[in-house]
């Protein structure tokens, strides 16, 4: 096996959307001590690409499907659901009639419909029988059961090469009011916390398998019912249209989260 050097590894940045990630390639390329390239080379950190991407033939450490898979929640339902990855209950609709019905159906639940694509819940809003139809929705609809807790938080465990690690809660500071959707863009922070339930890295791991991320990089979100069972929300991972939040108010994780993935990374460029 041919060990690649340097030079044949690249953080991948190039094309019209390649703005959006310059902050974490140049971090990534500082911790790989690797360039930032807009062409690929043998092995790639993919952030952004100027060709379709379906026509690179280079290696990538991040898998393309599990990139696609990531980029929309109605694809990471469809594989929590083959997978039988503990979640909230979610269905797929393809018209809004259909949605409304079954939430009429199931009044006894609280249902919300979810942007397909969306980062930081943009675009999410609650669902009742009377609700009026979005425009301009993608197709299918994505309904979730929504899970009320009485201090809205969310929690979050990461992925690197195989490993599972973090434990982290994304809260409002007691002195904000809180959203009923607890991500950062809305004003929710990042507390680290000891070690994770096993129940709940158990969920998390089976989320990271089944959507194909477990072997290079992810992150996983999960709610912890009021009955105690945790559920997993989405994954998230790097790449073409979104990347993982490294604003975490803590430098240890931080720097953590960095040597992880860059282990993972040369792990992965090793590998025949």
């Amino acid at each position: 096996m041919n060990v690649p050097s340097l030079a044949d590894c690249c953080v991948l940045n190039g094309g019209h959307g390649s703005w959006a990630f310059d902050p974490l390639a140049k971090q990534l390329s500082t911790g790989l001590g690797i360039d930032i390239s807009p062409e690929p080379r043998c092995f790639n950190y993919l952030l952004s690409l100027k060709e379709p991407v379906d026509a690179l033939s280079q290696r990538v450490f991040i898998p393309l499907s599990a990139v696609r898979v990531a980029s929309d929640k109605r694809q990471i339902a469809e594989a929590f659901q083959q997978q039988r990855v503990p979640c909230p209950q979610t269905v797929l609709f393809d018209t809004f009639n259909e949605v409304v019905q079954f939430v009429a159906r199931h009044s006894g639940m609280e249902w919300c419909l979810k942007f397909p694509t969306s980062c930081g819940a943009s675009g999410h809003r609650m669902i009742t029988p009377d609700s009026p139809e979005p425009p301009n929705w993608p197709r299918p609809f994505i309904l979730q059961e929504f899970i009320r807790l009485e201090r809205p938080e969310v929690y979050r465990m990461y992925c690197a090469g195989g490993e599972v690690f973090g434990w982290v809660a994304r809260r409002f500071p007691r002195n904000r009011e809180p959203s009923p959707w607890v991500a950062h863009a809305r004003g929710a922070r990042y507390e680290r916390l000891g070690d994770a339930p096993e129940s709940a890295r158990a969920v998390a791991h089976a989320a990271l398998v089944a959507t194909g991320l477990y072997d290079s990089f992810g992150c996983v979100d999960l709610l912890c019912r009021p009955s105690g069972e945790w559920v997993a929300l989405e994954v998230g991972t790097d790449g073409l249209y979104n990347h993982v939040d490294r604003e975490l108010d803590d430098p240890v994780l931080e720097g953590e989260l960095l040597d992880r993935i860059c282990r993972a990374f040369w792990a992965g460029a090793n590998k025949p």
